[in-house]
């Protein structure tokens, strides 16, 4: 088509990079029939669970103050609940953060002289100042919870042994990170999350599990909630919000663990009954119901991403031919200017801000500087084009997001021209 490639050379792609891109593509199809497919189920498992729960124009009034008798927010709740089969579901937009949803959820299970354990090895960066890894005041070590964790073995696989060692009479909950954060590991698969829950139940059937689903949600058929996980939790502004919710959190799982969250993020005798909905109910509706095809889109752009980089000598995690259980991709780039290059190239797509320049800075939660592109329509929401990544080796700049799958695919073929551009990778 020589009018879309004449398009994509005025927004600054070369022709060669476009026939490199083109050539990748021709080797994907296959895959990417396979990932409408889920998208279909998930469409589907949504669209069942709005018309069982009865969704009507009435759920999207909004409600100010205390938000008591909220139909929309209610509904809401249930909708997301039968969605990841669960007891109970807390989706609020109270809650500002994926960070902010596990902590909530994570101080309103755990108890002074409680345990946390991680068997996945250390958990993502802000959560380390929530658990007091990194000394901060109101975490959970400064309310008497103490925390060990169980690092992968080499080959990224779970410590099975070492993981049994660990549990003890104080364990009182288990958290498992699903994605890889800023570490260059495998995600799990929820079949291998399922795995792992049934060793630690094993171990100590009384424990609680609790799993970091940002990310991963919708990528698969089912989620962690159906391999026996007591809670998962995750982020609006990520895959569920679909793009449209502006915040917001959720956590989903037995409706002891939820009710508590409910007491933790309102107050002890309030939970749920409280929360007005101030107006979101449209877009938190609405952006769920698109975001079984968004992630689609998100994860083509991540297999997409990994195949252009890899044959070039970068090293992609997962791996251009590895399966996929989350949307984002790592890629390897060896230095700070690339790193730098890369994300140029991500914010220079971006239908917002396409004209600022990402430079790595000092971030609230991080302790190395971060470099962050999100040209986007919902504030840090990574589940529209964004690329991030701390600076420090192995220089991985995580990609992720697009509302579609042709913005993710125009936003990678811009990160490499810059690349190339800079004469930091050729083709």
């Amino acid at each position: 088509m020589e009018d879309l490639l004449e398009l994509y050379q005025t927004m600054g792609v070369s022709p060669a990079v476009y026939a490199y891109g083109e050539a990748v593509l021709e080797r994907l199809k296959e895959r990417f029939d396979a990932i409408d497919r889920i998208a279909e189920y998930n469409q589907a498992k949504v669209l069942w669970a709005m018309r069982k729960n009865r969704v009507s124009a009435a759920c999207f009034a909004g409600t100010t103050g205390y938000g008591y008798d909220d139909l929309g927010r209610d509904t809401l709740e249930r909708v997301y609940a039968d969605v990841f089969h669960t007891e109970a579901a807390l989706v609020r937009p109270q809650i500002v953060c994926g960070t902010h949803a596990l902590t909530v959820a994570l101080s309103a299970n755990l108890l002074p002289g409680d345990e946390l354990l991680s068997p996945v090895g250390a958990p993502y960066d802000t959560l380390q100042e929530v658990i007091g890894i990194r000394e901060s005041p109101c975490s959970l070590k400064e309310y008497g919870v103490s925390y060990r964790q169980v690092d992968l073995l080499p080959d990224g696989t779970f410590d099975f042994e070492g993981i049994r060692a660990a549990i003890n009479e104080k364990t009182k909950l288990i958290t498992i990170q699903r994605s890889k954060g800023y570490a260059t590991r495998p995600t799990f698969s929820v079949s291998q999350i399922g795995e792992l829950i049934a060793f630690c139940k094993q171990c100590k059937p009384d424990v609680i599990v609790m799993v970091d689903n940002c990310y991963g949600e919708f990528v698969e058929t089912i989620e962690p909630s159906d391999v026996g996980a007591d809670m998962v939790v995750g982020s609006l502004i990520k895959n569920p919000g679909g793009g449209l919710a502006p915040i917001g959190g959720y956590i989903c799982g037995t409706k002891k663990c939820v009710d508590r969250c409910a007491y933790r993020l309102s107050a002890p005798g309030l939970g749920q009954e409280v929360g007005a909905n101030l107006g979101l109910m449209t877009s938190l509706y609405q952006g769920f119901f698109l975001a079984p095809t968004v992630v689609a889109g998100a994860e083509k752009g991540a297999i997409f991403a990994a195949n252009l980089y890899e044959p070039l000598g970068f090293r992609c995690v997962p791996g251009a031919e590895e399966e996929r259980h989350d949307i984002i991709q790592a890629v390897e780039l060896g230095s700070e200017k690339a790193m730098v290059a890369f994300c140029e190239g991500i914010q220079s797509a971006a239908p917002v801000d396409s004209f600022a320049a990402p430079y790595p800075s000092d971030m609230p939660g991080y302790e190395d500087k971060v470099i962050m592109a999100a040209g986007a329509f919902v504030q840090g929401s990574s589940i529209e084009l964004s690329a991030d990544g701390p600076i420090r080796p192995p220089y991985a700049v995580y990609f992720q997001g697009g509302l579609t799958w042709c913005h993710a695919k125009l936003g990678i073929l811009m990160s490499l021209q810059k690349l190339v551009d800079a004469g930091l990778a050729s083709i």
